[in-house]
């Protein structure tokens, strides 16, 4: 082999290898440079409050459809118990019972 260093890029992290030829030590590391998380705080800022509101429109309708349902299930219930009270009271053929 020939003396000197290969630079090889990591597939995974993208960061930069200095290996030497021979022993094929890393010499040096030097990974990525990384972009800032935020750019500009006034618009995350901005980001997080139009979240919140969403956040709270979500949980208003949420409130709302969970104090209606007891409601349309007492009437889901009237309506079922009128409907079986009116209706005639017989039993259910069992074909496997019922023809001995």
């Amino acid at each position: 082999m020939s003396k000197g260093a290969l630079e090889v890029q990591c597939p995974c992290c993208r960061s930069t290898l200095k290996v030497d030829a021979e022993t094929g030590a890393v010499l040096i590391h030097k990974e990525p440079e990384k972009p800032k998380p935020i750019e500009d705080i006034g618009l995350a800022v901005r980001n997080l409050q139009v979240d919140a509101a969403r956040r709270e429109d979500i949980f208003q309708k949420s409130l709302a459809d969970h104090k209606t349902r007891a409601s349309t299930l007492d009437k889901k219930f009237d309506e079922l118990f009128k409907q079986a009270s009116e209706g005639p009271t017989e039993r259910p053929f069992r074909p496997d019972f019922d023809l001995d």
